[in-house]
């Protein structure tokens, strides 16, 4: 499969939503049976998932779940890709899952300063986890933080974690403005620039704002191309015709751009 850069949100509780989700052009459609769903909708959600991931579909499905009923439900579904595990704190968090879902992909979200300080022990906790990244709302209440540029540390934490981990980058948090698209641009544009890669959504019409705000630019490429090209296979550091200095991470890094250009 590609990179994902595209990860749209739908509510558990809304089947005729999820099936539509599949059209809508995200590379991945995540169920959401947590925060979306109301507590006296939370058993029907869960019904309605279950019906919905009974056979597999084109889109990866994962599912944001709300507890261990969840997990029970839908760990053996055919049409299940990975699950999104909320309010991470602890590697024992991971653990619990992963016993109860074997062979299925694990996302963990860290919501909380304490889960930000175990960000490495999370992402290692165990082989089954794909991926981690923050879930901003809540972590901008636990923190008291007004202005979005004091998430960035957070961020950036997350970031370094994941790679060091050697998990993808993780994804950047959902924009909660669906108007705003100008912003939206904006804001991944500075996601970007910390190593965040691809972003949630919450409505289809913020996914091909994202696809391009995390696609590299014609630009990006012409110059990823001229690195290899120099390189030629030489693992050793060496000078562009233009001057820039080149070596073995500059060429690793060229080949990454050169990768996500090629998707779809």
């Amino acid at each position: 499969m590609n990179t994902p850069l595209t990860w749209l949100y739908v509510p558990g509780d809304r089947p005729e939503v999820m099936t539509k989700a599949l059209s809508c052009g995200a590379d991945v459609v995540i169920v959401d049976l947590e925060d979306a769903v109301a507590p006296d909708r939370k058993e029907y959600a869960r019904a309605a998932t279950t019906e919905f991931l009974a056979a597999p579909h084109p889109v990866p499905v994962h599912v944001r779940v709300a507890d261990e009923r969840d997990v029970a439900a839908l760990a053996a579904l055919p049409g299940l890709s990975g699950l999104r595990l909320a309010k991470v704190t602890h590697a024992s968090d991971i653990h619990r899952v992963a016993v109860r879902a074997p062979d299925i992909a694990l996302y963990a979200l860290l919501e909380s300063a304490l889960a930000v300080e175990h960000a490495h022990t999370i992402a290692t906790a165990h082989h089954a986890v794909r991926g981690i990244a923050l879930g901003e709302a809540d972590l901008r209440a636990d923190l008291g933080v007004r202005h979005d540029s004091g998430l960035d540390w957070a961020r950036s934490r997350v970031v370094v974690a994941a790679r060091a981990a050697g998990l993808a980058p993780p994804a950047q948090s959902v924009f909660p403005d669906i108007r705003d698209l100008d912003g939206l641009a904006a804001s991944c544009v500075h996601g970007r620039a910390l190593g965040l890669l691809g972003r949630a959504a919450i409505h289809p019409r913020q996914l091909p704002v994202i696809e391009r705000a995390y696609r590299p630019t014609p630009r990006e490429v012409e110059e990823a191309e001229e690195v290899i090209e120099a390189a030629n296979g030489d693992e050793g550091a060496l000078a562009l015709a233009d001057g820039r200095f080149v070596d073995a991470a500059i060429v690793a890094a060229a080949r990454r751009t050169l990768t996500l250009a090629a998707r779809g």
